[in-house]
């Protein structure tokens, strides 16, 4: 009977531990460097089927965030098509909705996407339709908010706004009674747009370094979400520069274009490294591939 008892409590011992390691939250910067990786060996070594087998073992691990530039999950769909690899098929694509549905006013006339789609039997419709159902998940009191919030931060005209530090003040407090109660303002929460009105969370979050009384605050908190994969690293990169440039001392991460303010690119790089962030060099390239791939369309 004991011996029983030793091994029931054996067993609720190895569930507990295996519950509390699979509930436990993934470091995306982790995430972050995998992608990095992957992406300079498609990229740069024009290595796709290596390239689609590191992205299926990392998306079994870790939830795809699909980023701006590197679009990690619809790469791995769009190259294991090509090479005719199986990525799940529909599955993987419906999948991939709610992570494009922030951009799906650009995305549907996207006709390569829309063929991709078309092609495992899916049409524009049902896409549309996913994207919806979607939108209806968002949370409508933290859109309604952040609408009034971006329109406090009129990011298009602030220097001759004499109320502006008193409305980025009502943004800050804004932003740490959301992060109490909600968590991060993500895309995946509150989108990007409202109807016609854009809300770019990082403009506010940027605007958060202009204040040292709250910016302490907000670059422990904000790093955060970006290890939990919420927020983008660059928006909280950029914060964290904004601030530098307020103080006349260098850039920790080099965000902003010229990096005039940079005077040792090896620590500069570390520091990208160390909240995900590629190296200055691959950056660049990124920034060339995007803005050559924008002349073909």
């Amino acid at each position: 009977m004991k011996q029983n008892q030793n091994i029931w409590y054996l067993f609720v011992s190895i569930l507990i531990c295996f519950f509390l390691y699979c509930c436990k939250s993934k470091d995306y910067i982790t995430y972050y460097h995998k992608i990095n990786e992957i992406d300079s060996i498609y990229r740069i070594a024009k290595q796709q089927e290596k390239a689609t087998h590191l992205y299926r073992k990392l998306f079994r691990k870790y939830r795809p965030l699909n980023q701006e530039r590197t679009e990690e999950y619809e790469t791995y769909i769009r190259i294991s098509d090509k090479l005719g690899k199986n990525f799940g098929g529909k599955r993987s694509l419906y999948r991939l909705v709610p992570l494009i549905a922030p951009y799906w006013r650009y995305k549907k006339a996207d006709s390569k996407f829309i063929s991709l789609y078309k092609k495992y039997g899916i049409d524009s419709l049902s896409i549309e339709q996913k994207v919806a159902e979607w939108e209806k998940k968002l949370d409508k009191k933290l859109i309604d908010s952040f609408v009034v919030a971006i329109a406090r931060d009129k990011y298009g005209g602030r220097l001759n706004d004499s109320d502006r530090v008193e409305n980025d003040l009502k943004n800050a407090e804004l932003l740490k009674w959301t992060f109490e109660h909600y968590g991060y303002p993500s895309m995946q929460k509150i989108g990007l747009y409202h109807k016609d009105t854009f809300i770019p969370m990082g403009v506010i979050i940027l605007h958060m370094a202009d204040y040292d009384q709250h910016h302490p605050y907000f670059k422990a908190k904000i790093l955060e979400y970006v290890k939990s994969g919420e927020c983008p690293p660059r928006d909280y990169a950029a914060m964290v520069d904004r601030n530098n440039l307020h103080h006349k001392i260098p850039y920790t991460y080099g965000v902003y274009q010229g990096y005039r303010n940079i005077t040792d690119s090896a620590k500069v790089n570390r520091n990208r490294k160390s909240i995900g962030l590629p190296s200055l060099n691959y950056r660049n390239k990124l920034a060339k591939d995007l803005s050559d791939s924008l002349k073909t369309k």
